[in-house]
């Protein structure tokens, strides 16, 4: 089965492992018998995805991408392992999403002429205020 992430981009079920580990923290009397925590496999170096959204999730994903190039993602916040699965299926689509906006392309700027002229009157002012604040020299010193 498919999981669709964009319009032009979806992944198979088949790319994700899940492997079922038990939480941490207070569970009460269950808490050593049910592996509710999440944690899920996703191969980015081998998978379907475009090359330039591969290379974004991998610099997105930072640390959570192990030397291999495998995206694992920790799911433990709730008490079920149905809603851990679904989180985790979640953060993964986002991450996903997130590589697959590309950057925008940033263009150069030049500061127009009246507001360099600006700037350097601002520079004036600030010297002249700065240069007031000092002792006045007298006539015979230094």
């Amino acid at each position: 089965m498919k999981i669709r992430i964009t319009g032009e981009i979806s992944i198979d079920e088949d790319e994700i492992r899940l492997d079922f580990i038990r939480s941490s923290g207070p569970g009460g009397q269950k808490v050593n018998k049910v592996s509710t925590a999440v944690q899920l496999r996703y191969d980015v170096k081998r998978s379907s995805l475009p090359s330039g959204v591969r290379e974004r999730l991998l610099r997105i994903a930072g640390r959570r991408v192990s030397s291999d190039g495998v995206l694992i993602i920790d799911a433990r916040r709730f008490r079920t392992q149905g809603r851990n699965r679904k989180d985790a299926l979640d953060r993964l689509v986002g991450l996903i999403r997130k590589a697959a906006e590309a950057p925008k392309v940033r263009r150069r700027t030049r500061p127009s002429p009246e507001a360099r002229r600006r700037r350097l009157e601002a520079k004036r002012r600030r010297s002249e205020i700065k240069r007031m604040r000092r002792p006045v020299r007298r006539q015979g010193e230094g």
